[in-house]
């Protein structure tokens, strides 16, 4: 009889319960759809001391083991995230047990991923060096800033690179482990899993974790949210970085440097992040035709919308459309 595929989720006091529980239980509920017909999955939870935690919610953990008997053996590793709140806005939380320990725990062949702001602790261990990585959109910029040698994308739900992955939000990491059961086992078991747990059927690891206009509240007053909320309103003009640096009456490197401050990512990003939502709204509620979409977002010709679409979301406009409205 084959061995079930073994998987540890690294815990710590205040962790997001969800970036806990919510993997484990499509790998749970996988285990139970797949039946006696398939080896399934065996989920563990590890705290530094083999100690229960209490998490953000309030609510208790038991962990199964410290993470010193993590067996190398191990086939998936996740490492949940957590976040405070303070005077400077949302933080991630990095737990310097679990990055010393990811440093002698990470090597090897094993699957590693992330879950939420979980992407911090891989990066604070160097695992993230020279990789494209995601998570929160709230903590996205921070990643950036701390951790330069991390491509980070504050958008998709999540990435895979190589045997490492990384998600967004608390919910998205329940996205990314059907994603893993569907590598594992493959497309059908992903698919009933997600029916019985009444999830939407399959997400594009691409798919976009946020409405881009929501992602950073303008703040009245502050040049550049003006200029966000004028861009919103005028997609089908010319948003190259010498228009809008020329709109504020600054040179074209200290617009960009002042931009990327604010948001995180560049202009020529963000443009095309909010073009792409628009024609992500369109799809799904009007009926325009893919040149009119394409017009009205400001992509421009049919050609650049499917080089977005494929190049962002992984996926064809057609296709998009034809899922989500």
């Amino acid at each position: 009889m084959l061995s079930p595929h073994r998987v540890v989720i690294a815990a710590f006091p205040g962790v997001e319960p969800l970036n806990v529980t919510g993997p484990a239980e499509v790998f749970s509920v996988a285990t139970r759809v797949a039946g006696a017909a398939r080896p399934g999955y065996s989920v563990r939870i590890a705290t530094p001391g083999g100690e229960p935690v209490a998490t953000a919610g309030g609510i208790r953990l038991m962990a199964d083991l410290t993470l010193d008997e993590v067996p190398g053996t191990v086939d998936t590793l996740l490492v949940s995230g957590a976040v405070r709140v303070n005077d400077h806005g949302v933080e991630p939380v990095v737990d310097g047990a679990i990055v010393d320990w990811l440093r002698t725990a990470a090597p090897g062949d094993h699957r590693l991923a992330s879950v939420c702001s979980g992407a911090h602790l891989l990066a604070a261990a160097g695992l993230l060096d020279g990789l494209s990585a995601t998570t929160h959109w709230r903590t996205a910029a921070r990643l950036a800033a701390d951790h330069p040698r991390v491509t980070v994308d504050p958008d998709p739900i999540f990435i895979r690179e190589g045997r490492l992955w990384t998600c967004a939000g608390i919910a998205s990491g329940m996205d990314m482990a059907l994603a893993m059961v569907s590598e594992d086992h493959g497309p059908e078991l992903a698919l009933a899993t997600a029916r019985t747990m009444v999830m939407y059927v399959k997400r594009a690891g691409g798919q976009s974790q946020f409405s881009v206009p929501l992602a950073l509240p303008a703040d009245p007053g502050d040049r550049i949210d003006d200029l966000r909320v004028w861009i919103g309103d005028h997609l089908a003009e010319d948003l190259s970085a010498d228009a809008l640096a020329a709109r504020l009456h600054l040179s074209v490197r200290h617009f960009a440097r002042l931009f990327r401050r604010r948001t995180g990512i560049t202009p020529a990003a963000y443009v095309e992040s909010v073009r792409l939502e628009a024609a992500r709204r369109l799809l799904q509620d009007s009926s325009h035709t893919l040149p009119e979409i394409a017009a009205l977002s400001g992509i421009g010709s049919v050609e650049s919308l499917h080089r977005v679409f494929r190049g962002r979301l992984g996926t064809t406009p057609a296709e998009y459309r034809r899922r989500f409205r």
